[in-house]
């Protein structure tokens, strides 16, 4: 995977660079995002690895699922990927590419888990405290984990924040265990 990831690198940057020069930061994501979408099919993969269907085609096919509503550039792109033979990278070029921006607009994707369906207030609560805290903006996404018994698990990148009782349970047991 790492292989992939440094494969992708260089398109994805290339990618955010055109996209920031034409302000068009959204528009590229959502068309790299569609195009990951669909090269992660499995009948998708299969016709993108075909040997009897040359490059150009195989660009041309995926731009057609556009229906006509990507830019030129975009269209480029893609038909760079396809003749590099790159166009399997997709998935992971949209990944870093939303990275890319994500950092430029200073926004982060926050994860958090608690046992119990958080309110909006506290959504509302613990979205502005992160934010204070992290100095971006917050993109908070919940899911409900019973086994937690009480309290959070805050994720946002690889950081990660254990404030459920599960947590300090485990502490405690460590700490008395040494």
């Amino acid at each position: 995977m790492a292989e992939l990831i440094t494969l992708a690198r260089p398109y994805a940057k290339a990618a955010f660079q055109t996209a920031q020069d034409q302000n068009q930061l959204a528009e590229w994501s959502d068309s790299l995002s569609f195009a990951a979408q669909v090269t992660s099919d499995s009948d998708m993969r299969t016709l993108l690895g075909n040997p009897n269907l040359n490059e150009e085609r195989k660009a041309e096919v995926l731009i057609d699922l556009y229906d006509g509503s990507v830019s030129e550039q975009f269209r480029n792109f893609v038909s760079i990927l396809s003749q590099g033979k790159r166009l399997a990278l997709l998935p992971e070029i949209n990944d870093l590419y939303n990275t890319y921006r994500a950092d430029i607009e200073r926004i982060v994707d926050v994860e958090v888990s608690a046992p119990f369906e958080l309110t909006e207030e506290q959504q509302q609560t613990l979205s502005q405290a992160l934010s204070k805290k992290l100095d971006r903006k917050v993109s908070l996404a919940t899911k409900v984990d019973p086994a937690l018994i009480g309290g959070v698990v805050i994720r946002a990148g690889d950081m990660v924040i254990d404030a459920s009782v599960r947590g300090k349970i485990a502490k405690l047991a460590e700490a008395l265990g040494s």
